[in-house]
């Protein structure tokens, strides 16, 4: 064993020993992080409009602070980027973290010397708690790659500003530098197939032992290392024994992963965003995210199915439940109050809090009143892919309003590996999944509102196409599973030719 990998397990003990501290005392720990947001931004813009002075309990922050997404926090947001001090956050922002807007352009998501660490705390804490549970410190001495934006950040205001993965690219801890590829220049590249290619060539002779990344991306690199090399990307590392990945569920990815790798491999679940560092896998034998308590953020939940009310009820750790899905409210140490982050969540476990990602709350079909979540249409997918064997390399659905004969139904996209012959039977499992899954849905079939799901193959790199068009290909993007019109579906269609 190396004086690395000694010295890992010997860290990871001390920190899975800390950590153990708060997840004992959760209500207790969130109360502790509520008050020191109050105290600190008391004096700011936002927390003299807000009385933050006069709050004493989250009832009474509740009371004075609405839920808001980013249009609706930008009349603040936008004095911040225009250099203005304590508006949000006591100062201003070390960096922007630079996200695609959904209505009105980019947004600017600040990051401070307080909310900065905890991004690398967790990403590095996840991977001790890998190795305190399995004792596994053979990839500390290998090369380690992670697929991410470019680290070339610009300045607005003097502030630099960047996507969050290239930030966080400046903060890789100095032993990890030597074993960390791609080189600054390669991993400089904005093009991203460009950039795939130089990947490729920088890593096809090296001792890779950890891969990092989002799946449909990793999952690039790896098909064009199988085409470089001729062989399995297993066979080519042979000491690669950790995927770790966040943003998008693995579980569609999984089967073409285990082909183009050869073997199974270990992997780690990340939930990171711009707006925080909100989760990990803490535990192999559980897929459920452990929720970080003590990480400078305030948790609130909303049940999703209320989200849309005049004033829907506002939870917090203590009082959710598992197996519901809540939209995920923040407040943290970069100044976002009571914000909509977007994501829908549900409990897997309360003792401690452990949590899976269901979906996106505008990511939904409810045309016909079914409301769908991407949990579910994740779920029949693999049911589907268990149960026939075929693999997939992406799919997005949509709903059908103009059939050409018939009902109304969802039309799933998707990209195969290798068209399967027994389209129909595949159709009729996910369609039984969706059904139990959701019994709004169901109602929906049996009542001949909808007819069962159709299947529409699409052809190879049609995705990758789709993304390329609209400037979003590799980084941090990604398709969404669902969406509630056709804009989508019906751009992934016009390259079919």
């Amino acid at each position: 064993m190396s004086l690395k990998s000694f010295g890992a397990k010997i860290f990871a003990s001390r920190v899975v020993k800390k950590m153990n501290r708060w997840i004992s005392k959760p209500e207790e720990t969130q109360q502790k992080v509520f008050q020191e947001l109050i105290r600190k931004a008391k004096d700011t813009q936002f927390g003299k409009d807000h009385d933050f002075a006069n709050i004493s309990s989250f009832s009474e922050f509740a009371a004075n602070v609405p839920i808001r997404d980013y249009e609706q926090l930008r009349p603040y947001a936008d004095r911040v980027v225009n250099g203005e001090k304590d508006i949000l956050w006591p100062g201003q922002p070390l960096y922007f973290a630079k996200t695609s807007g959904t209505t009105s352009g980019a947004k600017y998501i600040p990051l401070t010397k307080e909310s900065m660490p905890t991004h690398i705390e967790a990403a590095r804490n996840a991977l001790l708690c890998y190795i305190h549970e399995t004792g596994n410190t053979q990839f500390v001495d290998g090369k380690m790659i992670f697929l991410q934006g470019s680290p070339v950040l610009d300045e607005k205001n003097g502030i630099k500003l960047g996507r969050l993965s290239g930030i966080v690219a400046h903060y890789v801890p100095g032993y990890l530098l030597k074993n960390r590829l791609p080189s600054w220049d390669t991993n400089c590249i904005e093009d991203w197939e460009t950039k795939v290619d130089a990947i490729v060539e920088e890593t096809k002779d090296e001792d890779m032992t950890v891969i990092s990344g989002i799946p449909s991306w990793v999952q690039m690199y790896f098909e064009r290392l199988q085409t470089t090399s001729g062989k399995k990307v297993g066979e080519l590392f042979r000491n690669f024994n950790l995927f770790i990945y966040g943003g998008v569920n693995y579980e569609p990815y999984r089967k073409k992963f285990e082909s183009l790798i050869g073997r199974k491999v270990d992997s780690i679940e990340l939930f990171p965003a711009s707006e925080g560092f909100f989760a990990f896998q803490n535990e192999q034998k559980d897929s459920g995210l452990l929720l970080l308590l003590n990480s400078g953020i305030f948790y609130e939940f909303v049940p999703a199915d209320q989200f849309f009310e005049e004033n829907p009820p506002r939870l917090t750790i203590g009082e959710v439940q598992t197996d519901v899905n809540y939209v995920i409210i923040i407040s943290t140490n970069a100044g976002l109050w009571a914000y909509n982050i977007g994501d829908t969540v549900m409990f897997t476990s309360i003792k401690p809090y452990k949590l899976i990602v269901t979906g996106r709350i505008k990511h939904f079909i409810s045309a016909f009143g079914e409301h769908v979540i991407g949990k579910e249409v994740e779920q029949a997918m693999k049911e589907a892919m268990s149960q026939f064997g075929f693999s997939i390399t992406e799919f997005t659905v949509a709903p059908q309003t103009e059939a050409e004969e018939g009902l109304p139904y969802h039309e799933w996209l998707v990209e195969f590996d290798g068209e399967p012959e027994n389209l129909s039977e595949i159709e009729a499992v996910i369609d039984s999944s969706m059904q139990s899954q959701n019994s709004y849905y169901f109602d929906l079939i049996d009542g001949k509102v909808l007819q069962p799901l159709k299947i529409t193959p699409v052809r190879k790199e049609s995705f990758n196409d789709y993304m390329k068009s609209q400037g979003k290909l590799g980084g941090q993007n990604k398709i969404p599973r669902l969406s509630n019109d056709r804009k989508i579906a019906d751009s992934l269609l016009k390259f079919q030719g």
